[in-house]
């Protein structure tokens, strides 16, 4: 599991990032779809990691 931060973003859609992946941000619409658009980030950006053999933390 791992933590993420929402917040609003100055253009009306809501921001999504998981400040222990370094540059894994995302938003969305609406909060809930912020959080499943940074769920799918985060889950490519541990896939790229593992795909490149490097150490997920």
């Amino acid at each position: 599991m791992r933590q993420i931060i929402i917040y609003p973003g100055k253009d009306g859609y809501w921001v999504a990032e998981c400040p222990t992946l370094t540059g894994c941000i995302s938003q969305g619409k609406t909060k809930q779809e912020a959080i499943v658009n940074i769920k799918e980030a985060i889950d490519l950006y541990i896939e790229v990691l593992q795909e490149k053999g490097l150490l997920v933390r």
